[in-house]
């Protein structure tokens, strides 16, 4: 396990709505540069078990957000292996000022997660290992992806961030800007106003009022875990990868069978460009999920329990008996 664990208590955080689900342990794990990242395990009941997912959160998520996906995932028999990006949730924030949503490189995201799958998921959970991602998650994935056929049997990526969309700006202007600023020496600067704490009137996010309650009471009751807007450079790092990953070459080197999972009312990132991407990618297969938002996770049931059970549908189980990777490995 990481080299710093402590009570699972004193790490994961607990609302009325939304308690931490059972059979876990939780700790840190030394990411990339020293970054001290926050992460936790959840068993599942079924023994043997499926195999293991990798849950890569979107930016400014936390695990706390992924509690009922979490559940879901471990009712079908699958472990769940997750952690806070850097500069999120409950891992070390990378500015005096804690609140801004900021990135160095974007290779850092892609660095922690080589380290957590080195220090966390080879020798503590079981396989088969499987990814499923959000967002910014996704994008990290898509990014690794290339590196990964060797660990990683399966993807699925819901509403993988490579594109943006109802911004005042269009993308290619806020992409100029953020690069500009960024060169010199402005990077810091915050892209936008704080949105935390916003109407569920018009949001972008989700049309299930509960949820988006739910998810709102955790950043209410734990502020420490919640950031604002990006900044400048995590907006030109992003958009540079966002543009990489979506090329020719670079999803034609990707051989690990994926699912795109895209809300066709995405109000975050354009669905046209989750189409196009799923069009131009070989290893890649689209579907759609008609009248969903950008987070399928916390949307209506109507169009969540679709994302659910094409995942369920997409991961094979492992038949055969699932040992602990690490012995495996050994």
């Amino acid at each position: 396990m990481s080299e710093t664990e402590a009570t699972p208590s004193d790490i994961l955080r607990s609302t009325p709505d939304n308690p931490v689900p059972p059979n876990h342990f939780a700790g840190f794990f030394t990411g990339h540069r020293g970054a001290r990242l926050r992460y936790a395990v959840f068993r599942c009941e079924m023994s043997p078990a499926r195999g293991t997912i990798v849950l890569l959160h979107g930016r400014s998520e936390s695990i706390e957000k992924y509690y009922e996906t979490i559940r879901d995932f471990n009712a079908m028999g699958l472990w769940v292996a997750t952690y806070d990006l850097r500069g999120q949730g409950g891992s070390d924030r990378l500015l005096k000022k804690p609140k801004k949503g900021h990135l160095r490189r974007f290779s850092d995201y892609e660095r922690d997660l080589d380290l957590f799958l080195e220090q966390i998921v080879l020798p503590d959970t079981r396989l088969p290992f499987f990814l499923v991602a959000h967002s910014t998650g996704a994008l990290i994935a898509l990014s690794a992806a290339p590196r990964l056929a060797n660990r990683i049997e399966r993807m699925a990526l819901a509403a993988p961030f490579v594109g943006l969309t109802g911004q005042a700006l269009s993308q290619g202007m806020i992409r100029f800007i953020a690069g500009a600023l960024t060169v010199i020496g402005l990077g810091q600067i915050s892209a936008g106003s704080d949105q935390n704490g916003r109407a569920f009137a018009g949001n972008p996010l989700t049309s299930d009022p509960k949820r988006f309650a739910r998810n709102g009471a955790i950043g209410t009751s734990n502020p420490d875990l919640m950031i604002g807007p990006p900044t400048m450079r995590w907006l030109k790092e992003t958009l540079a990868a966002a543009r990489r990953v979506a090329s020719q070459a670079h999803l034609t080197a990707i051989t690990i069978p994926t699912l795109v999972l895209a809300p066709m009312r995405d109000g975050i990132v354009p669905y046209a460009s989750q189409e196009e991407l799923a069009r131009n990618f070989r290893a890649g297969q689209l579907v759609n999920i008609i009248g969903g938002r950008h987070e399928l996770f916390s949307e209506a049931d109507v169009y969540r329990v679709q994302a659910l059970a094409a995942i369920e549908a997409f991961i094979p189980g492992n038949e055969a008996s699932s040992p602990v990777a690490g012995d495996a490995a050994a």
